[in-house]
């Protein structure tokens, strides 16, 4: 744990570490979750056909439940899109059933449901998926219902609301303490110098009910201990002020380091050379409300990505699970995937793409074979992997 004192620059990296261990080891679906490596490794020593090999897309590369959820565009529309593209690259689209299969039969054997519910939840991914392949709507369930109130929360949520979660109080300054910490002085000089850049002025005055030329005045800036998997990399949360007078309005931006994805990605596609190009055009193409509201950009040479947080922009936490509601969120959580994965395929590719997920089904189980092995192996070398997490972290912390 951090304590409530703020941390000094020198000082993140040993802080960030610890932290990142504690968090990975509350459980195993927390250890999945931010064990993206892993996942990773496992890719790597699959020998080729043993998993359907997908047309060239722009995939999440990270696509565990946590990572979708309720997002606002320029417009105001929400819709429950990914909402996280660090590891987003050109690449094979199975790899994101996978990983959204093992999360959520993870989170199901978290909440000490049956082994035949894992199962049923197989089945229920590759449903889901192919019901979005076929634009079928009818064919996904409707979202379970901690979903619903999830996407409920996200249509009521205000400034206020932001503030509160986020800066624990809607003053206009960021509070420093355990989770926001001083900057250096070049990390502030170069986070000023980029907001004073063009794409950055749009991208604050993007919101549908602001300017186009409304001032933009950065009020403070802090860095940001947040995340998992990428804690250690540079994240800030920069305020900004917009408009003046009865039109003045507040803006707290996310801005996160942008590194070479360690995602397995297709030879010869192309895709953007910097790093936060990347992330954001994976965006583009995956989740258009948040990939329009992000802008690429520097701070002191390192690549960065920009967004404005928005009330209404949540993540889904699956923690405790019915057997219905593991259903209901594998198959409406697969067709938002599939939708994500759809929109870059003409029809003729959908009906190939979905052909090929049907090889290898069993007659006793609708979830086709290489999909169930993959997450039983999974499941197991990830088990193994939390406990000699949690082994280790035991040793450290005794004295």
């Amino acid at each position: 744990m951090t304590s409530k004192k703020s941390i000094r620059p020198a000082d993140r990296i040993s802080v960030l570490r610890l932290h990142q261990t504690l968090k990975m080891a509350r459980s195993a679906h927390a250890y999945v979750r931010g064990s993206t490596v892993k996942f990773y490794e496992w890719l790597e020593q699959q020998k080729r056909g043993t998993l359907p090999e997908g047309p060239a897309v722009w995939i999440c590369g990270d696509c565990h439940a946590g990572n979708l959820g309720p997002v606002a565009a320029v417009d105001g529309r929400i819709d429950i899109q990914i909402r996280d593209f660090d590891q987003t690259v050109i690449g094979n689209p199975a790899h994101d059933i996978i990983r959204l299969a093992l999360s959520l039969a993870t989170a199901s054997r978290g909440s000490d449901l049956p082994g035949v519910t894992t199962a049923r939840v197989l089945e229920q991914v590759i449903e889901g998926y192919q019901a979005a392949l076929r634009q079928d709507a009818d064919a996904i369930d409707a979202a379970p219902k901690s979903i619903q109130l999830v996407m409920k929360k996200s249509v009521a949520r205000s400034w206020k609301h932001l503030a509160r979660e986020r800066l624990e109080d809607q003053k206009p300054a960021i509070p420093l303490g355990s989770k926001f910490w001083p900057l250096s002085k070049s990390e502030r000089a170069s986070i000023a110098q980029l907001f004073q850049t063009p794409p950055l002025h749009h991208l604050a005055t993007s919101l549908i009910s602001r300017e186009d030329d409304a001032a933009v005045e950065l009020v403070d800036a802090a860095y940001w201990m947040k995340g998992c998997s990428s804690l250690g990399l540079l994240r800030f949360a920069v305020l900004l002020e917009i408009g003046t007078g009865k039109r003045r309005d507040l803006a707290l931006m996310d801005v996160k380091e942008a590194i070479a994805a360690a995602a397995p990605r297709y030879a010869g596609e192309k895709m953007p050379r910097d790093q936060g190009d990347r992330v954001v055009e994976g965006a583009t193409h995956l989740s258009p409300h948040l990939g329009k509201r992000m802008v690429a950009g520097k701070i002191n040479q390192r690549s960065v990505f920009v967004r404005e947080l928005l009330p209404q922009d949540l993540k889904v936490e699956i923690e405790r699970l019915t057997v219905s509601d593991a259903m209901k969120a594998a198959s409406f959580l697969a067709g938002v995937v599939g939708k994500a994965h759809a929109r870059q395929m003409n029809a003729a590719t959908r009906k190939s793409w979905s052909a090929e997920l049907d090889r290898h089904r069993s007659k006793s189980l609708e979830a086709p074979s290489w999909l169930w092995s993959s997450v039983v192996s999974l499941i197991g070398s990830h088990e193994v992997a939390y406990l000699e997490h949690c082994r280790k972290h035991a040793t450290q912390a005794t004295p």
